[in-house]
């Protein structure tokens, strides 16, 4: 079972709206891409385990949301500096949602 957390847990969340400037496959992981994303007026490199689901190419344009507040990580020697949503079951299904009609860097309420 998942602890229950509270809403000032979960206020400590930062959600933004991104948008996926580029996307590769990692040189060292089939599993993930590596993609920039512009949150507002600043690019972020965000290493995600989506690549199983979806071709850079595909990533690329799509406005998607991002935790910004997560300490960057560095996933088999690429770091990533935030981490984007995405939702599935059991590994059979993934889908990344995307945040239609607005704008780069917009907080998600």
């Amino acid at each position: 079972a998942v602890e229950q957390i509270g809403i000032e847990d979960f206020t400590k969340v930062e959600l933004k709206v991104g948008t996926i400037l580029s996307a590769e496959k990692h040189p060292k992981a089939d599993r993930l891409l590596v993609s920039q994303v512009k949150l507002g007026s600043e690019t972020r490199q965000i290493v995600s385990g989506i690549a199983k689901w979806y071709k850079p190419e595909e990533m690329v344009g799509k406005d998607v949301i991002v935790v910004c507040n997560l300490k960057p990580v560095k996933l088999r020697g690429v770091e990533s500096q935030g981490m984007i949503l995405a939702a599935g079951n059991d590994g059979d299904d993934l889908i990344v949602p995307v945040a239609t009609g607005a704008n780069s860097g917009c907080e998600v309420r």
